[in-house]
C-alpha cells in the first residue's frame, strides 16, 4: 500500500509495512522483526505500539479498510436521490476495495486461522450494511422508494458489488470485459427502476 505522499507516524509505518509483507509472504511467513525493519523502526517500537503481530494486523484492518470512509460518505455526501447516491456509494466502494486489496486478501486467506480476527474484519461489511439499511429505510419514509425490506435491499446491493469486485479483481479470470464503471451504472439503473415509485407506478 502507498502512503500517497502523506507524512506517516511510526504506527502507520508499521501497519503499511505489515500489510505489504503479509500480502507477499502470508501472516505466518512474516516476523515482527521483519515488519519493524521494513518500517525503519525497532522491534521494541512495534511491541510498544501494538504488543503482538496479530494486534498489528487488526490495527491495520481498522486503519486502512473502508468503514470510516464509508460512514463519512453517508454522513456528508448523500443528496437523497436514489440513482445519484447509489452511484456514489458503488463507485466509492470499488475505489476503496481496490485501494485496500492487499489487506482484503490477507483477511480472506488468513482470517479464519486467527482467533477473533474474523469478527473484527466483519465489522466493515456489517457497518456498510447498517448504513445502507438506514438509508433505504429513510428513503422509504420520504416516499422516494417503494416499501421493501431495507436490510434485504442493502444486502443485495452489497453482495452484487462484492461479487463484482471479487470476480474482476481477485479471481484472476474475469467473466466479462465490461468496465467496472459501466457495470456500476447499469446495476444502479436496475435498482432505481425496481425501487422508485414513479417507475413501478408507470409499469403498472
Amino acid at each position: 500500500m502507498s502512503s500517497g505522499g502523506i507524512q506517516l507516524n511510526s504506527s502507520d509505518k508499521i501497519l503499511l509495512a505489515a500489510i505489504d509483507l503479509m500480502a507477499e509472504k502470508g501472516y505466518k511467513g512474516v516476523s515482527t522483526k521483519e515488519i519493524a525493519a521494513a518500517a525503519g523502526l525497532s522491534e521494541m517500537t512495534l511491541f510498544r505500539h501494538f504488543g503482538s503481530k496479530q494486534n498489528v494486523l487488526e490495527a491495520a484492518m481498522d486503519r486502512f479498510y473502508y468503514a470510516v470512509e464509508m460512514t463519512k460518505l453517508f454522513q456528508e455526501s448523500l443528496v437523497w436521490n436514489l440513482e445519484a447516491d447509489l452511484l456514489l456509494i458503488g463507485k466509492t466502494y470499488h475505489q476503496l476495495m481496490n485501494r485496500n486489496k492487499k489487506i482484503f486478501l490477507i483477511a480472506l486467506k488468513e482470517g479464519s486461522q486467527l482467533p477473533g480476527f474474523q469478527e473484527k474484519a466483519n465489522k466493515h461489511p456489517y457497518q456498510l450494511k447498517e448504513l445502507l439499511t438506514g438509508y433505504f429505510d429513510a428513503m422509504q419514509r420520504k416516499g422516494l422508494m417503494i416499501p421493501a425490506n431495507p436490510e434485504a435491499q442493502a444486502l443485495a446491493f452489497m453482495w452484487m458489488n462484492y461479487g463484482a469486485f471479487v470476480s474482476n479483481e481477485i479471481s484472476g479470470a474475469p467473466v466479462t470485459t465490461m468496465p467496472m464503471d459501466e457495470f456500476i451504472e447499469a446495476s444502479v439503473r436496475l435498482f432505481v427502476k425496481s425501487l422508485t415509485p414513479s417507475f413501478t407506478a408507470h409499469k403498472c
